[in-house]
């Protein structure tokens, strides 16, 4: 069983992720940046060179700046809960931040911890998370761009890694997903499983004599389609309703 400082320690750098930034999370918290960092990585005591703790004051402000419910610091986000699905492929849901400007609060949209694979498909119990840990955007940029989600609380980033997807985005780019949506009523791009390995590819609904085909499709042409039937261990994890295409100059 891990200490509760380590768990609060891992748990700051959440908060830290989901924040967009150090700064933004010290902002956040009401703190320095240098005093944040102190807390998450258990600065070292002078006289015993161990890692100072945290008192149990400090974690309930900490959790009631962040938003989060009490004792959530105190708990070890990555085990796996009663039922079977493991925390680690959950984002934590989309919170609010202080408009550095005043106004309206901006929206923190966090990652889904696994990467989607676009190419081949990877094993989510081995595939890193991906590399843009949140967008940090305003109400109105919500409103203006995505005007079609189930909830606020199921949206989050997915980053997709592999060229199957090219041109419509690139390997890295990050896509906001709706995790609310876990059947394929139309067709779309969706964040699935097939077996023991994940994709995000264009699903399309294709009758046939033998009942409904979905078809998973490639905007690289150089990947062919494949079809998911009735007996593949088949999982949709989301719907992606937009993406945020990269391009190197």
């Amino acid at each position: 069983m891990k200490d509760i400082d380590v768990i609060r320690r891992e748990n700051m750098r959440l908060i830290e992720s989901e924040a967009g930034g150090t700064t933004e999370a010290a902002t956040l918290c009401g703190m320095s940046p240098s005093q944040f960092a102190n807390l998450r990585d258990g600065a070292k005591d002078s006289k015993t060179g161990k890692p100072r703790g945290m008192r149990k004051e400090t974690a309930r402000r900490i959790e009631e700046c962040a938003k989060k419910p009490a004792g959530w610091l105190d708990t070890d986000h990555s085990v796996q809960p009663s039922g079977g699905a493991s925390t680690r492929h959950v984002a934590s849901a989309p919170h609010e931040a202080a408009n550095p400007n005043g106004g309206e609060p901006d929206l923190v949209i966090t990652e889904y911890s696994t990467g989607g694979a676009m190419g081949h498909g990877f094993a989510l119990e081995e595939n890193p998370p991906g590399l843009i840990r949140s967008w940090r955007v305003t109400h109105e940029w919500l409103r203006m761009n995505v005007p079609v989600y189930t909830s606020i609380e199921n949206l989050c980033i997915v980053t997709g890694f592999g060229p199957s997807m090219k041109p419509r985005y690139n390997p890295g780019d990050p896509l906001l997903c709706d995790r609310g949506v876990r059947n394929v009523e139309v067709d779309g791009v969706y964040f699935f499983r097939v077996d023991g390995h994940g994709f995000i590819k264009q699903l399309q609904r294709i009758p046939t004599e033998n009942g409904l085909v979905l078809r998973a499709k490639s905007f690289n042409k150089d990947y062919d389609p494949f079809d998911i039937t009735r007996k593949m261990d088949f999982e949709v994890f989301g719907k992606i309703l937009t993406a945020w295409r990269s391009e190197q100059f």
